[in-house]
């Protein structure tokens, strides 16, 4: 059975659920979480998306990312996805919200997204589901930024906006 995305409306009122392929088809608004990871060296945990990925396949792109569940709150669904996108279980912070709109070329798809971020501290072992994780790599900052401008079409649009807003907030 297909996932259902949470439908809201820019003050995150929600307004139903709608299958995930429809609502990216469609480029209706619906919540979302991101993760950012970060190691006791600052170095932080980038993922490249599985290639089998039906939009953005194979670019690199924060620790994990998903969808909360209808009842779901966001901070849930972060700590869900982080453990079954890379096997991790920690404390996770709410660092700040925004809402953006990109459409991935390839696939023709639209992500519209009020999405929540969290960021944690893990130095373990990561354990990657390699249906949803490619490849994983632990990078600092600096080098993240440095590849973003290089080569910007490597990385996910929202990945590019997070940072942005981190560094702004001085969270990096």
């Amino acid at each position: 059975m297909e996932e259902k995305v949470v439908l809201v409306n820019e003050q995150n009122e929600e307004l139903g659920l709608m299958g995930k392929l429809e609502a990216h088809e469609k480029g209706l608004l619906h919540r979302a979480i991101s993760v950012i990871i970060f190691n006791s060296k600052g170095e932080q945990l980038v993922q490249q998306r599985a290639f089998t990925k039906y939009h953005w396949a194979g670019i690199w792109s924060n620790t994990c990312c998903s969808h909360p569940r209808a009842g779901e709150s966001f901070l849930q669904a972060a700590e869900r996805r982080l453990y079954e996108e890379l096997g991790i279980r920690i404390t996770l912070t709410e660092q700040f919200h925004f809402i953006y709109r990109a459409k991935d070329e390839v696939s023709g798809l639209t992500e519209h997204e009020l999405d929540y971020v969290f960021t944690g501290t893990y130095d373990g072992l990561v354990k990657w589901n390699t249906d949803e994780v490619n490849n994983i790599r632990w990078m600092g900052t600096a080098k993240v930024l440095k590849e973003i401008d290089e080569k910007p079409s490597d990385y996910s649009f929202w990945f590019k906006i997070i940072l942005r807003e981190m560094k702004k907030r001085n969270l990096i």
